[in-house]
């Protein structure tokens, strides 16, 4: 069965590219969120779990086998190399489990990975188009505090700084969908959804 194309979405905090993948969900299209399976496989794959625990210690996970988040966080927080070794354990596993997922859904024209990091289009990322979802930072922040009430601006802004550019993000870019509320999102999405069922023929 021919693979279907893959399309990655990405977008800073607050742009939107969720919507989007709603949006091509709604369509027809499966969709991968890179950042829920990662949180997935990190309490449930056996593998990975060892791995962690390798890298970290017996204290990433609580005596119930529950992945121990908010200890893991302050761990790599001041640390970059240590969360260097935690990504290098558990970015394998994503790409083995959206590989798999891949092969599942070979009955499509396309599908669809959303990730907040992401590479350009190419064999090093396994996609074949990416789309970057942008926003105003204004719109972004204001849409951020609507959706998670329990941040300030300044956490917002600071998760903001903490993330690549839009310059940088827009280097990724093959195709751009302006989530800015002055232009129409679903037309946007609709004449890619077009496009790439098109593509795929």
């Amino acid at each position: 069965m021919k693979t279907p194309l893959q399309i990655g979405v990405t977008g800073g905090i607050g742009s939107g590219k969720s919507v989007v993948c709603q949006v091509f969900h709604i369509l027809g299209a499966p969709i991968y969120v890179a950042d829920e399976r990662a949180k997935w496989l990190t309490e449930h794959d056996p593998i990975l779990k060892a791995d962690i625990e390798r890298v970290l210690g017996r204290d990433a996970y609580d005596v119930a086998g529950h992945y121990n988040r908010g200890w893991v966080a302050a761990q790599v927080f001041a640390n970059p190399d240590l969360l260097s070794q935690l990504n290098s354990v558990i970015h394998p596993r994503v790409q083995a489990d959206t590989a798999q997922w891949v092969r599942q859904n070979a009955g499509n024209p396309y599908v669809v990975k959303e990730a907040a990091i992401m590479k350009a289009a190419g064999p090093a990322s396994g996609l074949d188009k990416v789309i970057v979802v942008q926003a105003p930072l204004a719109v972004r922040i204001a849409r951020t505090r609507q959706r998670d009430s329990h941040r300030s601006e300044a956490e917002i802004r600071n998760i903001i700084q903490r993330q690549i550019s839009d310059e940088e993000r827009l280097r990724l870019a093959d195709y751009v969908i302006d989530n800015d509320e002055s232009r129409l999102l679903l037309p946007q999405v609709l004449t890619l959804h077009d496009l790439f069922s098109g593509l795929s023929q």
